[in-house]
């Protein structure tokens, strides 16, 4: 008789389970069964907006649903991440991921939520380099050089950022705390407007997005030093890596995607999959050189690392520069 009972509560037991599991398993089957949208806390136009574009369209083709970017520009992006943080974590709502999230989440001590528990990774889409460039008058050719004339020329070398706090800024922030030299920041109101004034000769050097420099580099307007990332990249393959000549240096940034936290993990684990088959894609990945960025992939929880790292990193930046958010 006990024999039967146990044998009974074990079959209803797993019974319970089974069914709890299959509205679940239900719901991501039927993902998406509506339009998605994928929020972008910057303006149209701009490479963060184009890479969304880009990866929602290969959604919109693989899953059969419209994959909607819509830019909620204003506070460094915050503006959108709030909106993507609060939304219900259904899989309809997703975030487009860069740099100054986690900038931001070391800058900002009053922003209504917190980044790294109110999202969730999806995937690092790319990686991110920056270059330094210098205007042609500038005297130098070569990291090591740049770093002698900085250093007999302390207070003197102006250099542009998009503002206080972007990534332009704060790698900048690390190569001065690294290499030892005494560089003027000059804000701007984005990185296009930097650029010009540096091509005039207003200003010395940018540590530049490959997205904002690079066709200017080519057209011999402005002369590339070295890039920011670990590796060479393949679009500068004749510009080193700074850490060849400041040991441990690296600033490279990041693009991907997330949703709210608490987002069923059957709908991460369908996007991570697309995603990914996206980003193995020829002209997928083309256009994301074209754009400035190495294509990454992988899973949620290395994009997390990635995540998570940076935070910490750039928080010591800005504690050590004492940057203040705008």
């Amino acid at each position: 008789m006990m024999t039967f009972a146990r044998r009974t509560f074990l079959q209803l037991a797993a019974g319970a389970a089974a069914s709890q599991a299959l509205p679940r398993a239900a719901m991501a089957q039927a993902y998406p069964s509506k339009p998605v949208r994928i929020v972008v806390g910057f303006a149209a136009g701009g490479a963060t907006d184009i890479q969304a574009r880009l990866m929602g369209q290969w959604l919109s083709d693989r899953l059969g649903q419209q994959f909607i970017v819509e830019n909620r520009a204003g506070a460094s992006g915050n503006i959108g991440t709030e909106a993507v943080a609060k939304a219900a974590p259904d899989g309809y709502t997703l975030l487009q991921i860069v740099t100054p999230n986690a900038i931001n989440a070391a800058l900002y001590s009053n922003l209504n939520f917190d980044f790294a528990k109110d999202i969730a990774p999806v995937i690092c889409s790319a990686r991110l380099g920056y270059v330094v460039v210098v205007h042609p008058s500038v005297p130098v050719k070569t990291i090591p050089e740049f770093i002698a004339y900085a250093k007999a020329n302390p207070g003197k070398i102006n250099y542009g950022s998009a503002g206080p706090g972007t990534p332009q800024n704060i790698a900048c922030e690390l190569f001065k705390m690294m290499a030892g030299v005494d560089l003027v920041h000059v804000p701007y109101r984005g990185g296009a407007p930097a650029i010009s004034d540096l091509i005039a000769g207003h200003l010395q050097v940018i540590f530049a997005p490959l997205s904002e420099s690079i066709q200017q580099v080519k057209a011999g307007q402005l002369r590339a030093l070295g890039v920011t990332t670990a590796k060479r990249l393949d679009v500068l393959p004749d510009t080193p890596v700074i850490a060849d000549f400041v040991p441990g240096y690296e600033a490279s940034g990041f693009a991907g995607i997330g949703v709210p936290r608490g987002t069923p993990p059957e709908i991460i684990t369908l996007l991570n999959k697309e995603l990914n088959a996206g980003l193995a894609d020829s002209k997928v990945a083309t256009r994301i050189t074209e754009l400035g960025g190495t294509v990454a992939g992988g899973t949620p929880a290395e994009f997390e690392k990635i995540i998570s790292e940076a935070i910490d990193k750039w928080a010591r930046v800005i504690k050590f520069a004492g940057i203040k958010a705008e």
